[in-house]
């Protein structure tokens, strides 16, 4: 590998991000622009989205994009827009997600058990983590094959290996909280999905895995954290910068042996 490979991995590679405008979103984009890359911002939020763009742009270039990934139209729309600026998409990051977080202001799904679940909140969340997911992966490949090959990540959860451990999210003495259902039926759909895509794809130089993260800390209530460290095998949640490490291995040709894998970042959580 050479110094420039190294240091820049991704030089002038098209890389969209959805989820662009939350946490983690932003936290990849940064590393990616870091790693070379031309990035594209897609986010339902365009307002927010376009502001990020606005910040990142002294980092490299920048495309912010308004799209919604549970609709196939804007999904192709965002596609084209992207090809119409940068002639080629060489990576999707499909991270765009419904994770209800469990920061101070919690509310609504958290303290609603499976029994009275409702169907509403399954269906949205559902649409986005799995239907956005395809649909995002579907448009992407008829560039990406007409070029000779991509590469797709497919953002998971912990939570879609194993089961929720719920007595982390109730206060003690206090009312019940929960990790939703849809969140875990949902990040269990992606490893189906990936795998699914990694074999069809395999003859056609398009690489499909997922990146599975443990929590990472973001204004959580210090007593959640302090129950989500101590059943971490490292002590403590993530910070969101340790998370893009894995990404940029998987998108860059360092994973190129690499498909329908999962990498696992979770400071130990599934090891016991």
């Amino acid at each position: 590998m050479t110094a420039t490979a190294a240091g820049r991995p991704l030089e002038n590679r098209v890389v969209i991000v959805t989820g662009a405008a939350g946490l983690l979103g932003r936290e990849y984009a940064g590393a990616l622009l870091e790693a070379g890359a031309r990035v594209v911002l897609l986010d339902v939020k365009g307002e927010t989205v376009h502001e990020l763009a606005g910040a990142l742009a002294a980092r490299g270039p920048v495309l912010a994009v308004e799209a919604d990934v549970t609709d196939a139209e804007s999904v192709r729309a965002m596609v084209s827009r992207v090809l119409g600026v940068f002639g080629r998409i060489d990576v999707l990051v499909n991270n765009a997600a419904v994770d209800p977080k469990f920061d101070r202001d919690a509310v609504g799904e958290h303290v609603v058990g499976f029994e009275e679940f409702p169907l509403e909140a399954w269906n949205e969340a559902l649409a986005v983590n799995v239907t956005g997911m395809f649909l995002c992966a579907q448009a992407v490949a008829r560039p990406m094959l007409a070029r000779g090959g991509g590469v797709i990540v497919n953002v998971s959860s912990i939570y879609g290996m194993v089961g929720p451990d719920q007595r982390i999210y109730a206060e003690p003495g206090g009312r019940p909280a929960y990790k939703p259902v849809t969140y875990s039926v949902s990040k269990s759909a992606v490893y189906g999905l990936t795998r699914y895509l990694a074999t069809y794809w395999a003859a056609k130089n398009i690489r499909v895995n997922a990146l599975t993260l443990g929590g990472v800390e973001h204004a959580q209530d210090p007593g959640f954290i302090a129950r989500y460290s101590a059943r971490t095998p490292l002590g403590r949640m993530a910070r969101a910068s340790e998370c893009s490490g894995a990404l940029i291995f998987l998108v860059s040709d360092a994973s190129s042996y690499m498909t329908g894998a999962n990498l696992v970042v979770d400071g130990g959580w599934t090891a016991w």
